[in-house]
């Protein structure tokens, strides 16, 4: 190819490229309209409710995973399972865009079964171990300080399939967030030229956006853990671990507090 055409081609590169920025930011910014940063909106007026209140923020509660439907069982895990049914259809259709746009790691690591579904699974474990902990401790701190609710993570009936859905809600919490805030933030924002500083940022900032409802101490905790999630996704490109430490951290909340609120004094 002389260099005639090579400068030519290059030129029709760039050309394209610069026209496909600006879809892309909408694509992105109606993506995070239909999910999590529709979630953030929504967190931010909740904290500001909150702080109106003429209690302080530790004196109040934020429930999760209450009844769609007290008193009517069925109906409610109808409710329950259409909730975690569309709560997923973001992710879906991220990881869409991600494989029509063309060939920019479309599976985002989450070719399963694979060859890599047992290092997932341990990478997964050992991270959510890791993140768990000191998580912890920064909830009950923040409350300690005023400067976050109580949260009660399982307020379901006491029925069988009470486990089952709360089980499930981590699942799916774990996959919207992930493949939204994460693996497709992440590569969404590297191909319109982020650099990766400004991309980590980004998603760890949203993800403490939408965790704003419990306080300021859910904001910055969410936050440090979408700093590590953020880099370990630019290191590996794999949404799969994270998938797996998000799930494991939100089961243990949600049963931790199912079977030892009433035993554990400060649960």
């Amino acid at each position: 190819m002389s260099g005639w055409h090579r400068t030519k081609c290059a030129t029709i590169a760039r050309v394209a490229v610069s026209d496909a920025l600006p879809r892309v930011r909408r694509e992105v910014l109606l993506v995070l309209a239909v999910s999590l940063g529709q979630s953030a909106a929504y967190s931010l007026v909740y904290l500001i409710a909150k702080l109106t209140e003429p209690r302080r923020l530790a004196e109040q509660t934020t429930a999760l995973n209450v009844s769609q439907a007290p008193g009517r069982p069925w109906l409610d895990l109808s409710l329950q399972l259409l909730g975690i049914l569309f709560t997923v259809v973001p992710a879906l259709l991220a990881v869409h865009l991600l494989a029509v746009r063309g060939p920019v790691r479309p599976t985002l690591g989450l070719e399963w079964p694979g060859r890599r579904v047992w290092s997932d699974l341990g990478l997964g474990a050992g991270l959510a171990a890791v993140i768990g902990i000191p998580g912890l401790g920064l909830y009950l701190a923040a409350v300690a300080l005023g400067v976050n609710t109580q949260i009660t993570t399982a307020n379901l009936p006491s029925v069988w399939w009470q486990v089952p859905v709360l089980i499930l809600n981590a699942a799916a919490n774990g996959v919207l967030e992930e493949i939204v805030v994460v693996g497709y933030l992440v590569t969404r924002l590297s191909d319109i030229g982020w650099r990766p500083w400004q991309v980590v940022a980004a998603s760890s900032l949203m993800r403490g956006a939408y965790h704003l409802y419990q306080g300021f101490g859910g904001f910055v905790g969410n936050a440090i853990m979408g700093v590590v999630f953020a880099l370990l996704f630019l290191r590996t490109r794999r949404v799969g671990p994270l998938i797996i430490a998000h799930t494991l951290l939100d089961v243990v909340a949600y049963l931790g507090y199912l079977w030892l609120h009433d035993s554990v004094s400060w649960l």
